[in-house]
């Protein structure tokens, strides 16, 4: 009886692998139609293609059949502000870094025009990663400045993918903005959303360091290095913040179309204060839910989308977080709507935190008296007052005071500073919350109250005031002292 036992064990692992072997061939058969069938999708109709700048997107492909699209694109070369006082000269699909964003739907064919205009210094091309063909159709479009190539492709694979440039040195035209998001969608379309927007992440090398003004020019060593001075949504710092933000209202979804240009870093890509409920992976088929921070590669994509359920700015970032506030990777989704304090509540309950226990604290008692803090001289509390700042204040307001564009203001040549010094005392004793117009720009953020001693408030405003352009303020620690004294003021009077 045991052989018999053995040979129907046997004779069902047979059975297991031929089943397995026909399943993994009806498989592929299955994919080779599936690129067989849409292949072979018969057009109808033809129009041209709808492009937008970034944040914005076409109009969804719906249900629509597939048809012949027109896509003309035009390469310029032009200078533009990477942050405030810095120029640099980007190289652009049709003028905005990302480029144009392209929608179209699978079965759909593609005639694409590439212009170079004839005030450009370089030959360009493009290689689009929905293309299935030679260099993504970089071979066929090499394109001298002053001229056009065409070529045709058949979108047979949905999913959202990257273009860029291609011309040697590749790297180089990445790296001067060449990149962008063409988007397949699926027969019949993408589930309806109340609100689509296009980002890009891309890491930027210049001669100078962030912030150092005037024109700068790309630095070729520090892109082999991977040292990026910014690394920027959508082209620029700032560029998806303040005024230039994304919104949406209670209730609505919103999707992101996310790429990462590149060319060398990959993004840790986070909304601070939400939670993506679907991540269409790498921009492809497969979907993930309940996500944190989903990781995109150089040269890949991801789909995300996310219902917001209570108000607020919503802060988009890179979450290898000294890129999001030291080189620029920051973005802002603002929500408008009634709050719900079910799901978040604001701040509840402030007091005094006392880890010793409840009752009042007192520092042990030393013999004899307590000397008194010798008094400074100028040169020495500006000596001190930059120890003091290089420890606890260039995190938010940077090493030179120029802060950080649309999150934390500038305290360089700063009117909001020099209009008051006692205000400026309040902010360091007190702390500092909403809106404030610093050099003509608004800042809204919260600045949280130092534990200082009036010495240490008097040493570094006192070092703030006299560098970078103020007015060379003397702040002594009985002037601390006297605003001490005096009851914190209302946050309306800050303003």
């Amino acid at each position: 009886m045991k052989p018999k036992l053995n040979l129907k064990k046997q004779s069902l692992r047979i059975a297991v692998v031929i089943a397995m072997a026909f399943g993994l061939f009806s498989c592929a058969k299955k994919e080779d139609k599936d690129v067989q069938y849409y292949q072979d999708i018969k057009v109808d109709g033809q129009k041209e293609a709808e492009l937008t700048a970034p944040p914005l997107v076409p109009k969804p492909v719906g249900d629509r059949a597939a048809m012949k699209l027109v896509v003309n694109m035009e390469i310029k070369e032009e200078e533009g502000e990477m942050v405030d006082g810095v120029k640099y000269t980007y190289w652009t699909f049709g003028g905005s870094v990302p480029g144009s964003f392209i929608r179209t739907r699978v079965g759909d064919e593609i005639e694409f025009h590439l212009k170079n205009h004839p005030d450009n210094k370089m030959p360009h091309n493009i290689d689009l990663h929905a293309v299935t063909g030679p260099g993504g159709g970089a071979t066929s479009s090499l394109v001298a400045p002053g001229h056009e190539k065409v070529f045709n492709f058949k979108t047979l694979n949905p999913g959202l993918y990257v273009y860029h440039c291609a011309t040697a040195p590749v790297g180089m035209h990445i790296a001067n903005g060449m990149y962008g998001l063409i988007l397949v969608e699926p027969e019949g379309g993408l589930p309806p959303v109340d609100k689509e927007y296009y980002i890009m992440q891309g890491d930027f090398y210049t001669k100078g360091s962030y912030g150092e003004q005037g024109s700068q020019p790309f630095d070729m060593n520090k892109a082999i290095k991977e040292e990026p001075d910014y690394v920027v949504f959508n082209g620029k710092v700032g560029a998806v913040a303040g005024d230039k933000a994304i919104t949406a209202k209670v209730g609505e979804t919103v999707r992101i179309y996310m790429g990462n240009g590149g060319p060398n870093l990959v993004s840790s890509f986070h909304v601070i204060g939400e939670i993506f409920d679907k991540v269409h992976i790498e921009g492809g088929d497969m979907v993930n839910k309940n996500i944190q921070t989903t990781l995109i590669p150089a040269g890949g994509s991801a789909i995300v989308e996310f219902k917001v359920d209570v108000p607020g700015t919503l802060i988009l970032v890179d979450h290898s977080i000294f890129r999001a506030f030291n080189k620029g990777a920051l973005g802002m989704l603002k929500v408008e709507g009634e709050e719900n304090k079910k799901i978040y509540s604001g701040t509840i309950q402030e007091g005094i935190y006392l880890p010793e226990g409840g009752t009042i604290q007192n520092m042990p008692k030393t013999n004899g008296v307590a000397k008194a803090p010798v008094a400074k001289t100028v040169p020495e509390q500006i000596k001190a007052g930059k120890g003091l700042y290089e420890r606890t204040c260039f995190a938010c307001h940077q090493l030179e005071g120029q802060g950080i564009p649309n999150a934390f203001p500038p305290l360089a040549k700063s009117d909001f500073l020099n209009a008051n010094p006692d205000r400026a005392i309040g902010a360091v004793l007190h702390g500092l919350s909403g809106e404030i117009t610093v050099n003509g720009k608004k800042f809204n953020n919260v600045m949280t109250s130092q534990n200082l001693t009036d010495e240490q408030v008097a040493d570094v405003l006192t070092y703030v005031y006299n560098s970078w352009g103020n007015n060379k303020t003397v702040v002594t620690p009985a002037k601390v002292k006297a605003v001490r004294a005096k009851p914190a003021p209302k946050v309306a009077s800050e303003h």
